[in-house]
């Protein structure tokens, strides 16, 4: 999906609209260190968009909620658990985080987008994360998420990778480092052992099954969600061994 917004405002960033029209309108634009990111609302939709393509929308957040519960389900029962959500996005996987049964002790979130952050923090998308970035066990980075898991300290329990459009199609060349052999051995260190790494897909890849296989992760697996149109998203699984 292509972005063909107006571009009157190209700059520094707009101020937040208030009208719903039928038509895509642009909210905030901003330009990053990663080059341009949008925030634009078609109906009752809010939608991302960086360099001109499409990320997500508000439209269903199944897949991200998915995500969160599957990277729950392969843990074994330890208390208080922690994840690490890489990308804030349109704030499904955290809201879903912060209200799951049975609870996540800390909830860790890396987006390297200030203009993202600031949607959620006091923009449209705080409608749905307010709750969540409230609660005090949740915590936001302002990182990109390679550099942040190869310099932290902390493990955690899970960690659930939202971060462009999967492995197999990333918006930025940056981003493609992060789901080589060499990223996910930076992330597989960030998880204590027996912990989940959960990626998001646009589709299922068996070429980054053997990838997390060849990066030292057991249990690889893949849990397809149907789309209306297409093929299916995926959430790609692995544990560190214990």
């Amino acid at each position: 999906m292509s972005d063909e917004h107006d571009r009157t405002t190209h700059g520094a960033h707009a101020p937040y609209a208030t009208d719903d029209d039928r038509a895509p309108r642009v909210l905030d634009r901003r330009e990053g260190p990663y080059g341009e990111v949008v925030l634009r609302r078609h109906g009752d939709i809010l939608q991302i968009i960086a360099n001109g393509t499409f990320l997500m929308d508000t439209s269903d957040g199944r897949s991200e909620r998915l995500l969160v519960d599957a990277a729950r389900d392969a843990l074994d029962d330890r208390p208080d658990p922690a994840v690490l959500i890489g990308g804030l996005g349109v704030g499904f996987s955290l809201a879903h985080a912060a209200e799951a049964r049975p609870r996540w002790g800390r909830i860790a979130v890396v987006e390297r987008e200030a203009a993202i952050i600031d949607w959620h923090r006091t923009g449209p998308l705080a409608a749905i994360t307010a709750e969540a970035l409230a609660d005090p066990r949740t915590e936001i980075v302002h990182a990109d998420l390679l550099d942040h898991v190869r310099d932290d300290t902390q493990r955690y329990d899970a960690l659930c990778l939202d971060i462009d459009n999967g492995p197999d199609w990333t918006v930025t060349e940056e981003n493609g480092t992060l789901y080589s052999v060499e990223g996910l051995v930076a992330c597989k260190s960030r998880l204590r052992p027996g912990g989940v790494l959960a990626v998001w897909s646009a589709k299922p890849s068996a070429e980054f099954e053997g990838t997390l296989r060849n990066a030292g992760f057991l249990a690889v697996r893949t849990e397809e969600i149907p789309v209306a149109r297409g093929v299916p998203d995926a959430v790609h699984l692995a544990v560190r061994p214990a």
